[in-house]
Formats: C-alpha cells, sequence, structure tokens
C-alpha cells in the first residue's frame, strides 16, 4: 500500500506542475494549449530552449517562481519514477494490481492459509480437480518455490492472521478455508477472525498439539485435522491392511485414470428424479459412476444403501468413478 501510494503520489506531483505551468502561461501570456505545455517543459527541466515569444513582465515573474518552486521537486519526482521502473517496484506494483482483480472476480473459491508442505498438497489437489483458490503466505520463499511449476498461482503476500489480509483474499466470497500454519494459536486467531468476516464459510484447521483441538472447534472451526496423527495411522494400517490402504491412495491419485468420489445434493438434482429411488436416479443418463452411499437429512451416512431408498430433500448421493465419468456425471447434472 505505501510503494502504491508513492507512485500515485509522484504522478500526481508531477501532474500538478505540469497543470500549475499550462494554466498560468495561458492565462499570463495567452498562448495556446500545446505552446503552454511546451513552455512548461523546458522551463521546469531547464533544458534552455527558445522562449515561443517574449515574456511579459508578469510572465517573467510566474516563470522565476514556477522554476524556483518545481525544479526540485520535478527531478526527484522523476527520479523515484525512474527508480520504480528500474528496480523493478513498477512491475511488483501492477502484478499485485493483476491479482487482486483476478481475486475480486473469484467466488466460491478456497483460501490457504500458509503456504508449507500441507498447504502445497492442497494446492495440488485443488488443481487436479480444478477448485479455485487463493493461497496467503508471508514467507515468499515458500511461493518462489512453487512458482518454478506453477506461474498462474494466485496469492496474497502476508500475514493470514490480520483481517485485512484474509479481507485481500476475498473471505466474505469463499466457500472454505484451509488453516495449515505450524502454530496452533495463530491458527485459532484465523479460525476466530474468518468466523467474524463470513458466517457461512467451511473452516477446516491443522492442528499440531492434540487439546488445541478442542480449542478450535470452539473457535469456529469445522474440521480439525493433525497430520502427524493421521501419517501414524496411515503408516500402521499400511502393515495391517496394505491392500485397502493402496486401494484408498488409488481413489486420491493423480495419474489420467484414478477414481475419485463426488457428492451430488438433492437441490442439484434435475427436477424429473427427485423424490425418486437410487436406482431411478443412477439409471438416468448413465455415465458409469457406482452409488457408495448416501448422507440422510440428519447427517448420518448409510453404505451400500438399497436401490429402493427414496432421495429426498435435505440427502445427498456419494457415487464412485473416473475422473471423466465424474465430469460427465457433474454435466448432466448441470444441463438438468
Amino acid at each position: 500500500m505505501t510503494k502504491r501510494f508513492s507512485l500515485v503520489a509522484w504522478f500526481l506531483i508531477i501532474a500538478v506542475i505540469m497543470a500549475t505551468g499550462t494554466i498560468g502561461f495561458m492565462l499570463i501570456e495567452h498562448y495556446s494549449l500545446l505552446d503552454s505545455i511546451y513552455m512548461t517543459v523546458i522551463t521546469v527541466t531547464t533544458i534552455g530552449y527558445k522562449e515561443i515569444a517574449p515574456l511579459s513582465t508578469a510572465g517573467k515573474i510566474f516563470n522565476i517562481i514556477l522554476i524556483i518552486s518545481s525544479f526540485s521537486t520535478f527531478t526527484y519526482a522523476i527520479a523515484r519514477l525512474t527508480q520504480f521502473l528500474i528496480s523493478g517496484e513498477m512491475a511488483l506494483y501492477f502484478k499485485n494490481k493483476k491479482l487482486m482483480q483476478a481475486i475480486e472476480q473469484m467466488k466460491d473459491h478456497v483460501i490457504i492459509c500458509g503456504f508449507g508442505r500441507n498447504g502445497q498438497q492442497a494446492a495440488v489437489t485443488f488443481l487436479t480437480h480444478k477448485v479455485p483458490f487463493v493461497v496467503i503466505e508471508k514467507n515468499t520463499h515458500h511461493l518462489d518455490q512453487w512458482f518454478r511449476d506453477h506461474e498462474s498461482l494466485i496469492y496474497v503476500s502476508g500475514d493470514a492472521t490480520e483481517d485485512e489480509v484474509l479481507a485481500k483474499a476475498g473471505i466474505n466470497k469463499a466457500k472454505a478455508i484451509i488453516i495449515t500454519l505450524p502454530e496452533d494459536a495463530d491458527n485459532v486467531f484465523i479460525v476466530l477472525s474468518a468466523r467474524s468476516l463470513n458466517s457461512d464459510v467451511q473452516i477446516i484447521s491443522r492442528a499440531s498439539q492434540h487439546g488445541s483441538a478442542a480449542k478450535l472447534k470452539k473457535a469456529g472451526a469445522d474440521h480439525v485435522i493433525m497430520p502427524d496423527r493421521i501419517g501414524g495411522t496411515h503408516m500402521a494400517t499400511l502393515v495391517s491392511k496394505p491392500d485397502v490402504i493402496e486401494f484408498i491412495d488409488y481413489l486420491n491419485g493423480e495419474e489420467g485414470e484414478s477414481i475419485n468420489m463426488e457428492s451430488v445434493d438433492y437441490i442439484k438434482l434435475p427436477p424429473e428424479i427427485r423424490d425418486k429411488s437410487l436406482n431411478v436416479i443412477m439409471a438416468w443418463k448413465k455415465t458409469g459412476v457406482n452409488c457408495i452411499g448416501i448422507k440422510n437429512s440428519d447427517g448420518k451416512f448409510i453404505i451400500n444403501p438399497p436401490e429402493e431408498t427414496i432421495i429426498s430433500k435435505g440427502m445427498k448421493v456419494i457415487v464412485l468413478g473416473t475422473r471423466q465419468q465424474i465430469d460427465a456425471m457433474k454435466h448432466n447434472v448441470e444441463e438438468g
């Protein structure tokens, strides 16, 4: 913001000097607009070109005042603008402006707070599933590493614990926020801020200490994830149930034919198949996806539900299929 203000301020100073000189020569010497601009430029830059016409006494006095009052200011303003160009600050300014414009156009996106290993892994998943997201990170080193392979990253450089930074990332329009900072105290603070700025946003937070999970929930987090605990469980299950874990890893894989799961809300179903049996819904414009469960209106999951189950308001259908099958199913639902 300070650099942006400085840039605008120096342009404004130059514009004021030019406008003052131009108007002065037009009023005092009755020069044309072009001649007045020409006189102003050669005066404030002290180039020393010949005057348009001999100046009157009033014109000479005005010229002296213009030179004394504007020369040093004009020169310094030009020097500062040149510094912006040479040092890359101008390019950075326009880059940040482009990022802000991109964020303003986003809606129902996800905000990732912290771009360490967990944050970057979340970003990879979102890219795979084409979910729009914005990253908040104050450590530019993490961002620089990512830019080597992904130049189109939309990010806000700053501290996610500050409300202003969350606002820049579009928290008021976001559908979810993922908080991956290593310090639990910071995560609690962000959860409180995010919930106060958007009461409907889904909040998923990381926790390092077991005792922090309850605090994060109390602060407003919908889900609390402990990466170390999940990692330990995953490794142990690789020993006790290797085939199951390998299959789950395959479901979450990034290879071309990886399997995906998707939930379809009742309200997204076309009117002609609402309040129909699961068998009718799965047969409608069949794309090859399979139903592996439903979530009823009470929020409870039913695995492998009977085909005659009626899907009514408040329920969701969980389907399984390849990425191509899921995309086709989504297209059919949206088209219907």
